[in-house]
């Protein structure tokens, strides 16, 4: 497995990087200068409103573009997939396939377990290495739960009869 990068949760603004708000700027105004200045030349004139609907529109799809591939940039190392392999599948297919294409088949988050720094997903309820119960689950259906419930949503499962230990318990409150 990759080393994953490490960005928390509340550092979002951080996984679209400055050369992809850059590159969202330049490409936002190349477009304006293309539908502008180099389109009002041609033997067809357009009206105003359908010239602003087009230099907009594409100026922001093009924009939206170069900023969805330095999301990919930023967010497949966290993941601890190929970088590399997802910028060239976003600008290689067409019409952001490419993009739609990472958000359906990308990995979950990576993180450490607190007791042996184990690579772990976020979705795992145990450590796969030492064991260690990482986030609070029915004993029973093996269902992710609040510390707070009595309950089992799922299955109905009485949760104090599963000994959670006392550190999930108090997260959950």
């Amino acid at each position: 497995m990759r080393e994953p990068q490490s960005i928390a949760v509340n550092d979002d603004e951080r996984l679209i990087p400055i050369w992809s708000i850059v590159a969202a700027a330049v490409a936002f105004v190349l477009v304006e200068y293309y539908f502008w200045l180099v389109l009002p030349d041609g033997k067809h004139k357009m009206p105003l409103g359908l010239r602003l609907y087009f230099n907009f529109s594409w100026g922001l799809l093009a924009s939206l573009y170069f900023l969805m591939v330095g999301y990919v940039s930023k967010d497949a190392p966290r993941r601890a997939m190929s970088s590399r392999f997802w910028i060239v599948i976003c600008f290689v297919m067409p019409g952001g396939i490419g993009a739609v294409l990472y958000f359906l088949l990308r990995a979950p988050t990576v993180s450490r377990c607190p007791a042996c720094s184990t690579h772990v997903q976020s979705d795992f309820h145990f450590c796969p290495q030492c064991d260690y119960r990482l986030t609070a689950s029915c004993g029973n259906c093996f269902r992710t739960v609040r510390g707070t419930d009595q309950f089992c949503t799922q299955c109905g499962h009485e949760l104090a009869t599963d000994h959670m230990p006392a550190r999930l318990r108090v997260l959950g409150e």
